[in-house]
């Protein structure tokens, strides 16, 4: 059996691996192969391309590089028809993985992606077309198959990898102490975001904030998380002197400790707002989008949902602040900050939400997608064939 695994940044990636060592426990004679990344090659996936080649982000900067975009994805579908594939499982990166997926349904693969692009909250329009150019979606939450049920697609919740993993995550005591953070003082973290763009319009903003709580908080621990090494020079050349003048400290590659040893997290809007609430750190949200694609966004009315991360959108409500352009001013960030610092009962009842959406996303969701994608094929192969 031959599948042809395609995940666009560093999410996906990890979503992508945990899939694909599921495959193999499940069966253990697959072949995989793709457009991968790190840890999808430690899992065992072939890399026909690399990961780094599909790190674009917003709508001006994917006009800038579609043709090339369009050139690298006319190139894997051939190689993906050659092999030949029996389907092809798009993680996340819908832009690319869907038209995809569309362009081999119906040639031979069976057509899956793999986390549902969020039409609750941007371009709704697009369920329709998705469930035209798809065999099986998987989705990570259980709010989402109803979504599509009208056009039927068949769609599974098979839960999130961040629930499972952080499941077994060590206690903020020992990340504490592994990050040798004094027990006693307060520690406030923030994260600028994974992509170099993103520490690019972030780094100014955040740096005024770190000035800001050191001037309310004098005794606090502030520390700088970052994705990747790169990142610290980057950082660096842009606030280099405005952080250390703050006293905040840098950590490479301990988003995950530094965020379970938190008091707090002031952090740009992505995946690691929903890990920061499932480990139960109290949260600011803010993003600074490209000028270019907020203007388009709002023009074009793009947004839907009345919340851009993730623990509102689960809880329905404006748990955490989200700061969004002019809103994510360094004042305002402060002010978040503060607001969470010194309202105990507010972060209890934080942390118990927190708990409830653990137990209902951690589903073993490598397993159950793996199961459900090889259940699908088992449908298709003739008697006999593996």
């Amino acid at each position: 059996m031959r599948l042809a695994l395609s995940a666009g940044e560093t999410s996906g990636d990890h979503i992508a691996a945990d899939l694909a060592r599921a495959l193999r426990r499940q069966q253990p004679d697959i072949q995989l192969a793709g457009l991968a990344g790190p840890r999808m090659v430690e899992a065992g996936v072939e890399p026909w391309i690399d990961i780094e080649q599909l790190q674009v982000m917003g709508l001006t900067e994917v006009l800038r590089h579609l043709p090339r975009l369009l050139r690298l994805r006319r190139d894997f579908r051939r190689r993906i028809l050659d092999w030949p594939a029996d389907a092809f499982i798009g993680v996340d990166a819908p832009d690319f993985n869907l038209g995809l997926a569309a362009q081999l349904r119906g040639q031979g693969p069976l057509a899956v992606h793999y986390v549902s692009p969020s039409v609750w909250a941007w371009r709704a329009h697009r369920i329709r077309r998705i469930s035209r150019s798809l065999d099986l979606l998987l989705t990570l939450f259980p709010f989402e198959p109803p979504l599509y049920q009208p056009y039927g697609l068949d769609t599974r919740f098979v839960g999130h990898h961040l629930a499972d993993e952080l499941a077994g995550q060590a206690r903020r005591s020992q990340c504490r102490q592994a990050l040798g953070v004094d027990d006693s003082k307060a520690l406030i973290v923030l994260l600028p975001g994974s992509r170099p763009g993103e520490l690019k319009r972030h780094a100014a903003v955040l740096a005024e904030t770190a000035r800001r709580l050191r001037h309310d908080y004098p005794d606090a621990q502030l520390r700088l998380l970052l994705a990747q090494a790169d990142h610290k020079s980057l950082m660096a050349s842009l606030v280099g002197s405005a952080l250390a003048e703050s006293g905040v400290d840098i950590d490479v590659g301990q988003t995950r400790t530094g965020l379970a040893a938190a008091d707090l997290a002031v952090a740009a809007s992505g995946t690691v707002t929903l890990e920061a609430f499932l480990l139960g750190c109290p949260l600011v949200v803010f993003y600074h989008l490209a000028p270019g694609t907020f203007w388009l966004a709002r023009r074009l009315k793009l947004v839907k949902s009345e919340f851009i991360s993730l623990p509102n959108i689960l809880c329905q409500e404006g748990l955490v602040p989200e700061r969004i352009q002019d809103q994510a001013s360094a004042i305002q960030l402060a002010r978040d900050a503060r607001d969470w610092l010194e309202q105990p009962e507010r972060v209890q009842a934080y942390r118990r939400l927190s708990r409830h959406w653990g137990d209902q996303l951690a589903q073993q969701a490598g397993e159950r997608a793996a199961e459900a994608i090889l259940e699908r094929l088992s449908n298709r192969l003739p008697s006999g064939a593996s």
